[in-house]
């Protein structure tokens, strides 16, 4: 009975949050056909009590992986979803790629290591002022490999190792890192709109992944499941 109560109430916030809407059906993927509930204005509706239990099913493996001590990489780079993914995987210590998805990140990560470690090493060599002895030109070069270096790293300093899993918001948009992810074999859970192939990720959270408040409400659920993994 809790659960039935506990499950609606998330259907509700997932209603409020504009959850439910899809694309046109002309952009309809074919895997999310049984997760259509129907059309409204030309806009697909998805089924929120379908996408609720793979919600649920997303969470408990978070949930898993917060206890084991494992590593989430959060991924999303689109204009929607950039601050969000940032936020959420900073308020449990995760790393996160919101800017761009450099070609390497996971299939190449040594070489990104090194990337990072400069990244380090020039931060740490500004902040006790041992640029100074460089000239003007050479220290205004310097600080655009900085500028350039966090943009495209700074989220994942943190990453020491391949992740234990990978959260995308529109795996569709984030093609390249699904496919370094698949290749090397790590579980993606995927907040994925209509028009994404969901049978291409682990864990496919069916819904509106181009809303702010929507991507919202599924980042703040992956965040919070994670915080209840560590307490278990």
């Amino acid at each position: 009975m809790t659960k039935t109560v506990e499950n609606k109430g998330l259907i509700t916030e997932m209603f409020t949050a504009g959850a439910h809407f899809g694309y046109s059906r002309s952009r309809r993927h074919p895997s999310a056909k049984p997760f259509i509930f129907g059309t409204k204005n030309g806009i697909e509706i998805m089924d929120l009590e379908k996408t609720s239990v793979e919600l649920e099913k997303a969470k408990e493996f978070v949930k898993t992986l917060a206890k084991g001590g494992k590593q989430i990489l959060f991924v999303g780079t689109k204009s929607e979803s950039k601050k969000l993914i940032e936020d959420g995987a900073t308020a449990i210590d995760m790393p996160f790629v919101a800017e761009r998805w450099v070609g390497g990140v996971l299939t190449n990560f040594p070489e990104i290591k090194k990337r990072v470690a400069l990244l380090e090493d020039l931060r740490s060599k500004k902040e006790k002022g041992e640029l100074a002895i460089y000239t003007k030109k050479e220290r205004s070069l310097i600080d655009k490999d900085i500028e350039r270096l966090e943009r495209n790293f700074s989220g994942i300093v943190s990453m020491k190792d391949i992740p234990a899993a990978m959260f995308v918001v529109d795996p569709r948009k984030e093609s390249i890192a699904i496919k370094e992810a698949q290749y090397l074999g790590v579980p993606i859970i995927a907040l994925a709109s209509s028009d994404c192939n969901l049978k291409e990720v682990d864990f496919a959270i069916p819904g509106n992944d181009s809303s702010v408040s929507s991507v919202s409400f599924f980042v703040s659920q992956i965040v919070q499941a994670f915080k209840a993994g560590r307490t278990v």
